[in-house]
């Protein structure tokens, strides 16, 4: 993301984070390494020591453009489609958690679920307040189909110098695969394409 501001909001910095496992327990199950990227934007929060705002609608307003470009490029970092995705955010402490869970909504997540190349299954999200240096654990899931267990897994995001007092991280997230070795039973990817039962909600 070049640009400064996004729809109103200030970018401080973006940043992204990757990670790529080769063996599980000592071995792999020949399908090829499991790659999970995390793309994030450290931006202003219009809210921040304002007290209870009634209209968050400034932020989820911003979060459809936020959310284009933090999935365009967690995509091109992976350089594939994905198969998993999961949404996260952190707020800083002159704010409130509600402000962060604003520009995660429906229209952040349709924007990335459009970025990414689609996906039918609701996307899996966590928010929390923090300081400056906060780790965050973004859940991910396959995007077709919620209850493939294969692809339950997350990526440790460790926010260097983020989020300032006034400000919010936003990440979107994204892998090649499911776990290594995952054998505990259930639908399959394959399965779930096949029946495609899944609705796209968040």
């Amino acid at each position: 993301m070049e640009e400064s501001a996004v729809s109103g909001l200030v970018v401080r910095r973006t940043f992204a984070q990757i990670e790529e496992t080769h063996l599980a327990a000592g071995r792999t199950d020949g399908h090829g390494p499991l790659k999970k990227i995390a793309v994030c934007a450290v931006v202003t929060n219009p809210f921040a020591g304002r007290g209870y705002v009634a209209d968050l609608s400034e932020l989820i307003e911003a979060s459809q453009e936020i959310g284009t470009r933090l999935g365009e490029e967690a995509v091109r970092l992976l350089g594939q489609a994905p198969q998993s995705y999961g949404k996260a955010g952190v707020v800083g402490t002159d704010g409130e958690q509600e402000h962060i869970n604003a520009a995660l909504t429906s229209t952040f997540g349709n924007a990335l679920r459009d970025a990414i190349g689609g996906g039918k299954a609701w996307i899996t999200s966590v928010t929390k307040a923090g300081a400056a240096g906060t780790t965050i654990d973004v859940p991910l899931a396959f995007k077709d189909e919620i209850w493939v267990r294969s692809h339950y897994d997350a990526i440790t995001v460790h926010l260097p110098d983020a989020p300032h007092p006034d400000e919010l991280v936003i990440i979107a997230a994204v892998a090649n695969r499911g776990r290594i070795n995952a054998r505990v039973g259930g639908m399959t990817a394959a399965e779930a394409n096949a029946t495609d039962t899944s609705k796209a909600t968040s």
